[in-house]
Formats: C-alpha cells, structure tokens, sequence
C-alpha cells in the first residue's frame, strides 16, 4: 500500500484559528462596518440636501408662477410680442418662470451643497472655497445685472432697427425669452473670471507672469467667446469684449497682489557665513 499523504488541515472552526488571526479578521469586520456606516450617512447626507434643493426651487417656482402678472412686465420691457398657438403659451410661461426660480433658489442651493461638500474638504479648501463662493455669486448677479440693463437692450434696440429697414419684424414670445436668456445668464458666467483666478493663484496653478504671457490669446479666447454667446451683431460683441478684457487686466492685478502678499508671509531663511 502507498504511504497515506498528509495534507494541510484546513480551519473548520473558529476553535482552530490563532488568537492573532481572530483580532485581525475582528478588525477588518469593524472596519468594513465603519466604512458601511460611514457611505450610508454620506448617501442619507446627499438625498436630505437634495430634498431641500427640491423644495427650495419648487416652492419659489410656485411663487413666480402665482405672481407673474407682477413682474412679467420687467421680463418683457414694454415690448409687444405674439404667440402662435396655446403650447406657445405655455412654454413661455413654463421657461422664464423656471429661470427665474433657478435664479432665485441659487444661493439656496449653493449653500446646500456647500453643507454637503464641507466636511470632506481640508482646512485651507474650506477657507478658500469659503471666500470665493460669494464673490462667484456676487460677480455672477453682477454679470447677469449687466447684461440685463446693458446688453440686452442696446442689441435688441440695434436688431429691430436693422430687420426694420426691409422686413416688417414680428417677435414671438418664444424667441423673445431666448434671446433674454442669450444675453444675460452667459454674460453672468464669464464676469466670474476675476474668482477663479484668484482661486487658481491661491492653489498655485496660476502666476501673474503666466496671465501676461498669455494675454493675447486670452484675449482672442475671451473674443471667440463673446462671438459665441451675444447675439450676431457687431456692438453686442463689442460690449461684452471691453468689459471682459477689463475684467482680466483686473484679475492680473489681483493675482499680482496676491503673490505679494504671500512672499510677505513667507519667513525669511537667514544665512550665516
């Protein structure tokens, strides 16, 4: 007969396991519950400050909808406009009523995400991005402002005359709201680069040096762009092109304070010979 082969015995038991291999399986089996724990409270986190993002839009949609005759006059500026059809009507009323609740329940919902993001970021994100979310906001309202009052009088004023002089220029409702759109919400997300180049500089990503090597071809991006969002004349462009390079002359200056002020803080190695 052959010889009968031993094999290693397997653990059938826990009784069979070493003291030091049942603490670690242990402490795996609390750290898989703890990271378990940990991923259901970031998930109940996130569907809470969805709910109140939720709730914040719906409610001021509500509102805008149920006042509309109030401020609908600031939407139109006294211009007669035409719908072709009862679905017209209510797409008008269903797409400037929920821009405006958008707008409205923006720092609502800035402030709900902030909440959510907050406790996973560093000290120093946390100041940062502490700081620059209101000046993002206040510059977007400011944009947003701008191309209200600004552009989108003078390039509508400038369009109608234009088509008047060989069409008779009827505006729809539908069209009238999108160019609204057009010239104002864009117009608000670029007056948000003095912010991000702060924020760039803060993280060392961006240098003054840097911003003045490029600034002709910011120049050109910033002319592309302008292109791209206003309407297809000449004095809408303009107008969002000089605001815009001012904008980044400021932000050079801005980043140009801010390596001082850093090179300040820094302490001073002193040498000895």
């Amino acid at each position: 007969m052959e010889p009968i082969q031993r094999t290693k015995r397997k653990i059938l038991s826990p009784l069979d396991k070493k003291p030091i291999e049942i603490k670690r399986e242990a402490v795996e089996d609390e750290l898989h519950v703890q990271n378990d724990d940990k991923l259901i409270d970031h998930l109940s986190e996130l569907r809470n400050q969805l709910i109140k993002s939720i709730f914040i839009f719906l409610l001021f949609l509500i509102i805008v909808f149920l006042t509309m005759n109030k401020w609908f006059p600031l939407v139109t500026k006294g211009n007669e406009l035409v719908v072709f059809g009862p679905f017209q009507i209510v797409k008008f009323y269903t797409s400037i009523s929920v821009t405006l609740a958008l707008g409205l329940s923006l720092p609502f919902l800035i402030h709900f995400m902030w909440q959510f993001v907050k406790p996973g970021l560093k000290t120093n994100e946390v100041r940062y991005l502490g700081l620059y979310s209101p000046i993002m906001f206040l510059l977007f309202i400011i944009g947003v402002a701008f191309g209200y009052f600004v552009i989108n009088p003078l390039s509508y004023r400038f369009l109608m005359n234009f088509g008047s002089m060989n069409f008779e220029v009827i505006i729809s409702a539908q069209e009238y709201v999108h160019f609204l759109i057009m010239t104002t919400i864009p117009i608000g997300f670029l007056f948000e680069l003095p912010a991000i180049a702060m924020f760039l500089a803060s993280i060392g990503v961006l240098t003054t040096e840097t911003m003045k090597n490029i600034r002709k071809w910011s120049y050109l991006v910033i002319a592309i762009l302008s292109a791209l969002i206003t309407p297809p004349d000449f004095i809408s462009q303009l107008m969002v092109l000089i605001p815009m390079a001012l904008l980044y002359e400021i932000s050079i200056y801005i980043v140009n304070k801010m390596e001082k002020r850093q090179g300040a803080e820094q302490p001073k190695v002193v040498t000895t010979d």
